[in-house]
């Protein structure tokens, strides 16, 4: 049996950055344990962040108020370590629940928001709402080949090269079945309080694929943008769900040209 501690949610570096730049927390999709893939997604924002990445082990199983609250200490734990006046917060799909949820619950840590096709529709979309009830009916055969619908599912596979596409298949295939029914359950539950959203009031940019066939992003960022005072939406016209690591994405490029960085 696991030890507790072993399944304790934890970050990493993967790029050196300047510790005088502000720091960026950035919050991973259902692939949170794919080291190769976290590294590949974060490429670039080195640049004008202090970047941890956000580690959430395969076994752990908390829900979204433990994730929450074990996630604000480890930020706590960052700030005393190497103090900053601004911290950001990046989640993608996944990660913009947890988002969300770090907003709602410690909102004075924050100078900035980035949710990149955020999974906060996920409840509204009838046929994903089921998903995990569905996964627990499959078997594990049946589940080991999942994989390849899933990645087809979630990226726009002509947009991202071959090397890029093995790291997300050996990431969407590292996750248990078990802990791929208890996410999925979790996304199923996850509500927002849009009124503690609402005083919210530094720079929100919400990134969206219009060519996602997973989630509405689109819609999404376009409803989350009436909640934040101060919201941009930037929709990517061809990218899938997966767009960070499609070739032609560059997420800190989009920072810069939405002049959401310096």
């Amino acid at each position: 049996m696991t030890s507790r501690q072993n399944s304790e949610p934890y970050f990493l570096t993967f790029h050196s950055s300047n510790p005088e730049y502000p720091l960026l927390i950035f919050l991973p999709g259902m692939n949170e344990a794919g080291k190769a893939l976290l590294e590949l997604v974060t490429r670039g924002l080195e640049a004008g962040f202090n970047v941890r990445c956000l580690v959430i082990p395969l076994n752990n199983l908390m829900d979204w108020q433990q994730l929450t609250e074990s996630t604000i200490a480890l930020i706590q734990v960052e700030l005393e370590r190497i103090p900053q006046e601004a911290v950001y917060l990046c989640g993608e799909s996944l990660g913009g629940c947890l988002a969300l949820k770090l907003l709602e619950h410690a909102p004075h840590l924050f100078k900035g928001l980035i949710l990149v096709n955020s999974a906060s529709s996920f409840h509204r979309v009838a046929w994903l709402n089921q998903s995990s009830r569905l996964l627990s009916w499959t078997s594990p055969l049946l589940y080991n080949f999942s994989g390849i619908f899933t990645l087809c599912l979630t990226s726009a596979l002509t947009r991202i090269p071959l090397a890029r596409l093995q790291i997300l298949w050996e990431a969407a295939q590292a996750a248990p079945k078990k802990t791929a029914e208890y996410r999925l359950s979790q996304l199923s539950e996850f509500r927002i309080d849009e009124t503690q959203l609402h005083q919210f009031t530094h720079p929100v940019l919400l990134i969206a694929s219009q060519a996602d066939r997973v989630l509405p992003s689109v819609a999404e960022a376009q409803y989350l943008s009436k909640i934040f005072p101060a919201a941009q939406v930037v929709i990517l016209p061809h990218s899938g769900h997966t767009c960070l690591i499609e070739a032609d994405i560059d997420l800190y490029q989009i920072l810069q040209a939405e002049h959401f960085v310096t």
